[in-house]
């Protein structure tokens, strides 16, 4: 059998819907990564010293809690198309508030217009497992880090390269305008994609607004009936964001206040944690096909463990490094995670568990942003990461004694 039959066969999964996200993905992740070098440099730039980081990234993700029931509870009643392709336009658009913001407020309000349009989230993930087979679960989660990875590398080092050409402020507003060019044409792009779950009746704005008591009754009430584990799961992708959101709002500040990394110099960190996704993601994703969900998860605790210990006090060289066990630590955590969901979850109801997850994830992970960045301003500067180890330790446990794969996993909607 030959090079191109194999590829063919390992890869003959990519059809219908999955392909047209995978080529929307790789649209908007050419420029996906190219504000979060100096995103915290910027808003400082525009005067939000003191906890605005924290602000920001509160309402950020209170406004995504906000429409997470919502979201979920329309994507499994109405279908997956519309709220995908309508909150895309919203998406690409919510960026020129940050283009053109003369202060850190219109920051402030273009997170949450963004995340508003992220009601879309989980029909965009019910739409990615209702597509995929069940043997192919982990590998199709792997393919979606390899193009994160793969075509968010250039971000960091051509906002590097702008960074220097025109400055901080002026390389940012370029960014952002890019972002909106390529989030508007994987807009138009998916507009291409087909509903497979429906009632039949068309979803009008009202809808909004008069679903969202049911919806939250609904997403609520669906733990009712979906396996313990998924339940145990669900705690340990909240500790995990949490321990993210408390150092991510700060780590930058941190490398150059405290470890003494030039500003200049920071988006070389990224470098290596996007090439890492890259290299690693296919062989990952085989894994989680191939010997389980459990081992891969266990793996991944691990890795964001050992390299939050190496950050707290990390030179450019081992932050480098540190970076790279981050990014092998999301590709193992997310690959498997999402790959045991779909295995427990009935496709019926799996846009309302995205969307509790997403709800109490964003929440929490909003706290996290507000309580890291006050540790970070009125306590001990390295305090965010040292609660993030306790908390990556609780998840460890819990996936370790509580978390159990099933004997049979849940199949799939026919691949569109």
């Amino acid at each position: 059998m030959g090079l191109v039959d194999v590829l063919r066969r390992e890869f003959s999964f990519i059809t219908g819907n999955y392909r047209i996200l995978v080529v929307s993905w790789i649209i908007m992740d050419i420029a996906m990564e190219m504000p979060a070098p100096n995103f915290q440099y910027y808003v400082e730039a525009l005067g939000g010293t003191g906890v605005a980081l924290g602000v920001i990234g509160l309402a950020n993700f209170l406004a995504m809690a906000a429409v997470a029931f919502p979201g979920g509870y329309l994507a499994d009643r109405y279908g997956r198309r519309w709220l995908i392709t309508t909150m895309t336009f919203g998406m690409a658009l919510s960026f020129l508030f940050f283009a053109f913001a003369p202060t850190w407020h219109f920051i402030l309000l273009g997170a949450i217009v963004s995340s508003l349009c992220l009601i879309y989230q989980p029909a965009l993930f019910a739409m990615v497992q209702d597509s995929l087979p069940p043997e192919r679960r982990g590998m199709g989660s792997a393919i979606i880090q390899l193009i994160h990875g793969t075509f968010n590398t250039p971000g960091p080092v051509i906002a590097g390269f702008l960074l220097l050409q025109f400055g901080l402020v002026p390389s940012m507003r370029i960014v952002y305008l890019i972002m909106t060019g390529l989030f508007l044409t994987a807009a138009v792009w998916r507009l291409r994609l087909k509903e497979k779950m429906t009632n039949g009746e068309p979803l009008r704005f009202s809808y909004f607004i008069s679903s969202y008591p049911k919806a939250v009754k609904e997403s609520f009430n669906v733990w009712k009936v979906v396996p313990r584990s998924v339940l145990w799961l669900f705690a340990v992708r909240t500790l995990v964001m949490l321990g993210m959101s408390l150092t991510n709002v700060i780590n930058a500040l941190y490398a150059k206040d405290v470890l003494g990394i030039p500003m200049e110099q920071w988006w070389l960190t990224f470098v290596p944690l996007l090439l890492t996704m890259v290299v690693a993601s296919i062989p990952i994703g085989k894994m989680v096909d191939k010997i389980g969900r459990k081992i891969p998860l266990v793996i991944g605790l691990c890795f964001l463990g050992v390299g939050t210990v190496i950050f707290v006090n990390g030179t450019l060289l081992t932050l480098m490094i540190s970076m790279s066990l981050f990014g092998i630590a999301m590709m193992l955590t997310m690959s498997a995670s999402m790959a045991l969901s779909a295995d427990l979850v009935r496709p019926v109801n799996r846009g309302k568990v995205v969307g509790f997850n997403n709800f109490v994830g964003y929440i929490v992970m909003g706290l996290g942003m507000l309580l890291g960045n006050y540790l970070y301003v009125s306590f001990v500067p390295q305090s965010p990461f040292y609660v993030t180890l306790g908390l990556t330790v609780a998840a460890f446990l819990v996936v370790l004694f509580l978390i159990h794969e099933p004997e049979k996993r849940v199949g799939a909607f026919t691949s569109a």
